[in-house]
């Protein structure tokens, strides 16, 4: 495929709840396009998207996988992601790659959980929306319910721009609100027919749903918004048709488009409107730069591109996606990795569609390729011909779901850890720590079935055999109340002995205040040279613990007097008398045991406030 112009490129993020039906409808139109030899589908493991075993053994989207569309003289970048909130790091991450986020909404259970949290997201970034109602022939299907669901939720600037001729068994077709035609479906394509013959029962909800989506394009255009609201005749089918991609850029529109993707009913419609009306990749506007600079999308400035996610591949190694943000990208281009400032050579650039990798000889701004075998390029760095130019990457959600990991023979440590850096570079949802207290490795993922594949994997992949083990807490111990105590040291053993005392006093701080030692000898009764011994005599009680072993955080130690003996001191009879002091202090000062805690930020809809509080 020739490298098109950003003005031919749409880049298309399918986003929504599990089950919806997004890899099936990127399936069906990779098969309406004339891309693939058949429909690929999930459920039998015969998908070209949804190729990894762990994906076709789970019957789901894990990965993002890219199908690119070559439809007329348009060429449409579709991003299947998945829709588990286990995996939501690396759909946020895609989301950045794309200019049109398209949710696709089950007929039957309306928008879940995931759909309205990636809306919110959707938002944030300013990306367009739009929303495809999918299984409208599936039994219970209901076309005015989940659009009723999707103005609750969403607001009043969703316009259904196709709407259902019949829905569950007796699904038909589709009437196109746009060019007022009614689409029916047969084996082997369409069957259009004007406006003049719409069925009956459906003319009046086909003209409501155009007013609508007149009062809405209308915003795109001042002068014409005054003569509409004068009462003016409505828009005629050139205005509309004029205006509507701009609407849908500026966000004033969100259009619903409603079919059935397993059998291929309501594709063709939608990607015809996706290469008339959806926002090409000059329409993004300026991306979020880490300091303060401007990049847009542009063929006629220098080369740079984003990478918004990484793979390693076991038998072609690591596979970088990139935006390409402005100029072109060619082999053998060197550009620099702004977090790094290494140089990095562009080997080939190619173009995927699922597993299946396609050399190409340019890509031009706006364009999304895969380059293979970069070698420090991570998701979220920017590459630039002077590594100068830093895209802000997307604040990613936290990993709260933590266990620990070992292999099942201790020879296997080293590709255990190899390959869980590989894993945390791919995703930057998992992150993998080292606990020096417990001594144990600990993945912090989303959820447990994100650690699930990720076992799957290292066995498939590296062919280590590991297992997971309960956590052990590090706890942590303080004080409560203040406290004064003596340390004091005295050993004679016959030759030289060992003298040291000190007076401390203690108390406790708040949350992550740290450790304080203040020294307030005066008069020299303790000599200067001994002090840090002390200091370090009280940090290694303290991390001995003094109620359950385990270290002692959040408190102040203040050495106010003491004495010493000109011959028998020394800097390890003070550590000693250090130690004793905090132990003897530590008692009197009401030592509690400390839990680890986390902050959480629940949201809750409005209509179910009352019932949260109550």
């Amino acid at each position: 495929m020739a490298a098109p112009a950003p003005e031919h490129v749409r880049n298309i993020v399918l986003v929504g709840q599990d089950g919806a039906g997004k890899t099936s409808l990127a399936e069906a139109m990779l098969f309406v396009s004339g891309k693939t030899p058949r429909m690929g589908t999930t459920h039998d493991g015969k998908s070209y998207l949804d190729y990894d075993p762990e994906e076709i053994k789970r019957k789901f989207t894990i990965s993002t996988s890219i199908a690119p569309i070559p439809y007329k003289d348009y060429k449409i970048n579709v991003l299947d992601t998945s829709g588990h909130p286990d995996f939501i790091g690396d759909t946020l991450a895609t989301m950045q790659a794309a200019e049109m986020a398209l949710f696709v909404v089950d007929a039957v259970d309306g928008p879940q959980v995931m759909t309205t949290k990636l809306w919110r997201e959707a938002e944030d970034m300013r990306l367009s929306r739009a929303v495809y109602i999918n299984h409208i022939d599936r039994e219970n299907a209901n076309f005015d319910a989940a659009m009723a669901l999707l103005h609750a939720r969403f607001g009043g600037r969703l316009g259904a721009v196709t709407i259902p001729i019949g829905q569950g068994p007796d699904f038909e077709g589709v009437i196109d609100i746009i060019r007022m035609e009614a689409r029916y479906f047969e084996d082997g394509g369409e069957r259009v027919e004007a406006v003049e013959t719409l069925p009956a029962k459906y003319q009046e909800e086909a003209r409501n749903a155009r007013d609508k989506l007149c009062d809405l394009v209308a915003e795109a255009d001042d002068e014409l918004m005054m003569k509409y609201l004068e009462g003016e005749e409505q828009l005629t089918q050139e205005e509309l048709e004029g205006l509507l991609d701009k609407a849908i850029a500026q966000e004033l529109i969100i259009p619903v488009f409603v079919g059935s993707t397993i059998i291929m009913q309501g594709v063709q419609g939608l990607m015809e409107d996706i290469c008339t009306y959806f926002p090409h990749p000059k329409s993004h506007g300026r991306f979020r730069m880490a300091d303060d600079v401007t990049v847009r999308i542009d063929e006629t400035k220098p080369p740079c591109a984003f990478a918004f996610k990484t793979v390693s591949d076991p038998f072609v190694g690591r596979l970088t996606f990139l935006k390409v943000i402005s100029g072109y990208l060619e082999p053998g281009l060197e550009l620099v990795c702004g977090r790094t400032g290494k140089k990095e050579r562009l080997g080939k650039i190619q173009v995927m569609m699922g597993k299946e990798a396609v050399d190409v000889k340019s890509a031009k701004a706006g364009d999304i390729v895969v380059v293979p075998k970069l070698s420090d390029v991570r998701a979220g760095d920017t590459l630039s011909c002077e590594g100068t130019i830093a895209i802000e990457p997307l604040p990613l959600p936290e990993p709260l779901y933590p266990v620990a990991i070992e292999a099942v023979s201790k020879k296997e440590e080293d590709k255990l850890g190899t390959f869980l850096a590989r894993a945390a570079e791919a995703d930057p949802t998992i992150r993998i720590t080292r606990d020096e207290d417990t001594h144990q490795t600990i993945i912090h993922a989303m959820g447990e079935t994100q650690v699930d594949m990720l076992i799957g994997r290292l066995k498939e992949q590296s062919g280590v055999e590991a297992k997971l083990v309960p956590v052990r807490i590090p706890y942590r111990e303080t004080i409560t109340k203040q406290a004064e105590a003596q340390g004091r040291h005295k050993k004679q053993t016959g030759g030289a002995g060992q003298f040291g005392d000190c007076w401390i006093e203690m108390e406790g701080l708040p949350r992550g205040s740290g450790y304080v030692f203040e020294d307030a000898i005066v008069g020299g009764v303790i000599p200067r040279q001994y002090i840090p011994a002390i200091d370090k005599g009280v940090q290694e009680a303290a991390a001995r613990g003094f109620l359950a072993g385990c270290q002692v955080v959040d408190f102040r130690v203040k050495v106010y007097d003491g004495s010493y003996h000109t011959v028998d001191s020394s800097e390890m009879a003070f550590k000693i008398a250090g130690s004793m002091g905090f132990k003897e202090g530590a008692r009197k000062a009401d030592p509690v045991l400390l839990e680890p805690y986390t902050k959480v930020e629940v949201v809750v809809p409005e209509e179910y406030m009352g019932d949260v509080i109550g």
